[in-house]
């Protein structure tokens, strides 16, 4: 996920403009060795694997809050800070690229199988670093005393305690906030907007809490290790509909409306979107 948009004139970017700047990051991720994209993924699953853990700090260390509104919104937060770190730091995430890499796609300039092979590379890095710190959590996080089982387990909780139906949509909605976030990055101008871009997009993932399968997988995992209860066949039923959900979301409500409006658009397309 490379952030570099600046429209170098100093004027607004148009939907043509921030369309070309995502296309353009996108081949040049699909031209990455599948070594370099391992490698980044799994340190993008480490990274975004802090927002598990500030959160079942949070719950450790204060365990009570006045409302269930405060309490969503002091998760949320704390969640939405690791997101940070993956989109600044520019590493690969999955659910950015259920967004940004099917657009070349949609255009005719790369195919599946090379879409696939990123997807796939890069979800295995993912969820690889999202399990080496789950381990890291389950060992470190009692020992200090930051974290406790309890926490992992009511996390765990919040996103296994539904129909696969609705893990389903949770997914669709967080792929769908994800891929916004890429899309809103790649229109900032300048570093302090794409800030607030992803600390207001993820904190809405957080909120509810959406089913996103890479942050999710740290909290299950998490509370799997810490022996809480919980088992692989619940990580299981979490994953499989949270990584199809994650995907729709990313590509047909964010990728696929709008390559399609300002392919529709054409040659008018062109116009700053302040105009």
């Amino acid at each position: 996920m490379r952030p570099d948009s600046e429209d170098p004139s100093g004027g607004s970017l148009s939907y043509v403009n921030i369309l070309e700047r995502e296309m353009e990051d996108a081949l040049s991720e699909l031209a990455r060795p599948s070594r370099g994209l391992f490698l980044s993924g799994f340190s993008a699953g480490l990274n975004l694997s802090f927002g598990a853990l500030f959160m079942g700090m949070v719950l450790t260390l204060s365990p009570s809050f006045p409302s269930p509104l405060v309490e969503h919104l002091v998760l949320a937060v704390a969640s939405s800070v690791a997101f940070l770190f993956v989109v600044l730091g520019q590493t690969e995430l999955f659910t950015a690229h259920t967004t940004m890499a099917v657009l070349p796609v949609f255009d005719g300039r790369t195919g599946l199988d090379e879409l696939g092979r990123l997807w796939g590379v890069t979800y295995l890095g993912n969820l690889l670093g999202c399990a080496a710190f789950a381990a890291l959590i389950a060992v470190l996080g009692p020992e200090m005393g930051i974290v406790e089982a309890a926490a992992f387990d009511s996390l765990a909780a919040s996103l296994l305690g539904h129909p696969p139906w609705a893990i389903l949509l949770s997914g669709v909605v967080a792929g769908w906030l994800m891929g916004l976030t890429t899309w809103l990055v790649a229109a900032s101008r300048d570093t302090a907007g794409r800030i607030l871009v992803v600390l207001l997009v993820t904190t809405a993932i957080g909120f509810a809490p959406f089913h996103h399968v890479v942050l999710g997988t740290t909290e299950v995992l998490g509370a799997l290790f810490l022996d809480t209860g919980v088992t692989v066949a619940d990580f299981a039923s979490f994953l499989v509909p949270t990584t199809l959900g994650n995907v729709v979301g990313g590509t047909v409500f964010v990728a696929g409306l709008n390559y399609g409006h300002i392919a529709l658009v054409g040659d008018d397309a062109d116009v700053d979107v302040d105009e």
